[in-house]
């Protein structure tokens, strides 16, 4: 796979709270036409694959252009990526997302990262998920067998979703170093870990586990000097 470093965002200022939430529920009432067509027809954007945690039906899984950004709801736990978009050497992934009301799950979202053979039986990636009551996970795939690296952890920068129709925004961020990878919320470092213990390089994208209603605005893959 060719490198790229590639920057999945969207030109523009920031994208307010109340416009997620006026362009991402089910059921809400569409400006323009196009907006309205493309919910409706709620298909993968070009080139974006979506994978399975186990066999079954992927058209279970939502996930959609909807300016700015992408539109994500799952049935069961799944990754969404482009494979042209992989990050090698030191980089630095970031994320937007702005997380619906979950009721009582407690399910995680967020990115993953150094993915290969995403379409075989022999998968591997790490990635890094948040949950609406504040904690974070570091975790890492290998084949059918995954290995927490970091379990369940609270932090004080994740912002909890509270119920009801308001959003959660959070940005997510990894900075994988020479030696080290750093992990990040809402520009607070979580956590860091030796770089021989995650995978590192390969396809970038994002995971969304059970049941979540979720909007990304960016999705970026920056080198880093």
């Amino acid at each position: 796979m060719r490198r790229v470093f590639a920057t999945l965002m969207l030109v523009g200022l920031a994208f307010p709270l109340a416009g997620v939430a006026q362009h991402a529920q089910h059921d809400a009432k569409h400006e323009t036409k196009p907006q309205a067509k493309q919910e409706e027809k709620r298909e993968l954007p070009p080139g974006w694959k979506v994978r399975l945690d186990r066999p079954g039906d992927a058209s279970t899984v939502k996930f959609w252009s909807m300016p700015p950004g992408w539109h994500g709801t799952t049935g069961p736990a799944a990754i969404l990526y482009n494979p042209d978009t992989t990050a090698k050497g030191q980089y630095r992934v970031e994320s937007e997302s702005f997380l619906f009301d979950p009721g009582n799950r407690l399910e995680g979202y967020g990115i993953f990262f150094g993915g290969k053979n995403l379409d075989k039986d022999d998968q591997s990636y790490s990635y890094f998920l948040i949950r609406r009551d504040g904690k974070f996970l570091v975790k890492q795939r290998q084949g059918a067998q995954t290995q927490e690296i970091v379990t369940w952890t609270e932090h004080a920068a994740i912002v909890k979703h509270a119920g009801g129709e308001k959003t959660a925004k959070n940005v997510l961020a990894v900075e994988a170093g020479a030696d080290t990878v750093n992990f990040f919320v809402n520009g607070q470092k979580v956590t860091s870990l030796p770089r021989a213990q995650v995978n590192t390089e390969g396809v970038v994208g994002l995971r969304i586990n059970h049941s979540i209603n979720v909007h990304v605005t960016r999705l970026t893959v920056t080198p880093k000097k």
